[in-house]
């Protein structure tokens, strides 16, 4: 089934009939853990849900990795991981609920966006691109380019239409000129079992398989076009665990990139670039341009989204992404049961992501939803 371009955001929705019942206030305490992804939307929202319901969702931040051991162990109620976990326990079931960009950003003493193309990024994530003035970034950076913005109401948050589709502001070209430093580029990835990883790397085979020529892995050594060990790579690729990490120490460390989501771009001051996608154009990491991507994607009944990462849709971000919360459904007795469905159905409704616009997680709508609701209503007691 193809996803409707309904879709073109991911993010968060809800039907009313769910959001009608909230538990009334149980005292319920959810715990979970795994991936960093929705880490920052999960701390925006654990309030609002704490006030509608009178329940708790307590979660670690460990990586996907951890939250498909959490599940397994079933030590936690409501994990996540970015990417499917394929060998989950029976009864097990994947709720893409969550949704955003993973953005490539970098510290080179200058906030302008960068503007690269798939092929470019594999190259320096890869080790064949090691200097910030090598001639393909040059060539990326010094042109005209293309990209379409999208309308947004007062407080950041993307506006669509009846349709569930971003509505496209204005498409813009510029010739844009950078001056790029003469420098060693300094590669920050995620060292842990990473859903972030796993996805950024699979965007990275699918879009540029000629330079990223490995599957994409959770494990970054895995998937590495290469060998971390050789002499060139030593020193200048090195590893930390989770998002916040991985940022931290880009922004310590002078001419470093790394990948991660969005937000902790914002929180750690490292500038972020612009991807250029099938149809020529160079798209920031806003919900609008992962809600582009998402409509040429393709949904399972069992909730796992395989993306298309040759897109021609004109807004598409390609590295955008979803991450699964993994629930058994049936639970302890009924009123856990209803505590979960009432957390998942939380981050489904618009109010969750628009709690923080800026972190750029957006709002599903279309057969994403739909999904979403009918997993939702299988968990039970």
């Amino acid at each position: 089934m193809k996803l409707s371009k309904s879709i073109k955001v991911l993010g968060i929705a809800l039907a009313v009939a769910v959001l009608a019942s909230p538990t009334a206030y149980a005292n319920i305490a959810l715990t979970g853990a795994g991936a960093t992804f929705p880490g920052p939307i999960i701390e925006a929202c654990k309030a609002g849900y704490n006030k509608e319901t009178g329940n708790t969702f307590t979660y670690g931040l460990g990586g996907s990795g951890a939250g498909r051991t959490a599940s397994d162990k079933q030590t936690g109620i409501v994990n996540f991981s970015d990417t499917p976990h394929l060998a989950a326990r029976a009864g097990v079931i994947h709720l893409p609920i969550v949704a955003g960009p993973i953005a490539v950003m970098y510290n080179i003493g200058n906030s302008k966006p960068l503007y690269l193309s798939p092929a470019t990024v594999a190259g320096i994530f890869g080790g064949t691109i090691t200097k910030w003035n090598d001639p393909k970034i040059v060539a990326d950076n010094n042109r005209s380019v293309k990209e379409v913005l999208y309308r947004t109401d007062g407080k950041g948050n993307t506006i669509k239409d009846k349709a569930g589709q971003p509505v496209v502001l204005r498409e813009v070209t510029r010739k844009i000129r950078y001056t790029l430093p003469n420098k060693p580029i300094k590669v920050v990835y995620r060292s842990d079992s990473s859903g972030t990883t796993g996805a950024f790397t699979a965007a990275l085979n699918g879009a540029a398989p000629e330079v990223w020529t490995k599957a994409g892995n959770n494990a970054f050594g895995s998937t590495f076009p290469g060998s971390l060990n050789d002499k060139a790579n030593l020193g200048r690729i090195t590893g930390a665990s989770g998002s916040a990490a991985v940022a931290a120490a880009a922004a310590k460390t002078p001419y470093s990139v790394t990948y991660a989501e969005s937000a902790y771009a914002k929180d750690n001051g490292l500038a972020i670039a612009n991807i250029k996608n099938e149809a020529g154009n160079f798209q920031a990491p806003t919900s609008g341009g992962v809600s582009a991507f998402l409509g040429a994607a393709k949904i399972a009944d069992n909730g796992i989204v395989t993306f298309d990462y040759k897109t021609k849709e004109p807004g598409s971000y390609l590295f955008g992404t979803t991450s699964y919360a993994l629930v058994d459904t049936k639970q302890k007795d009924a009123a856990t049961a209803k505590a979960v469905r009432d957390l998942l159905t939380y981050f489904l409704d618009p109010k969750c992501p628009q709690t923080d616009p800026s972190q750029d997680f957006t709002v599903i709508t279309g057969p994403l939803r739909d999904i979403n609701l009918k997993l939702i209503a299988r968990i039970t007691n």
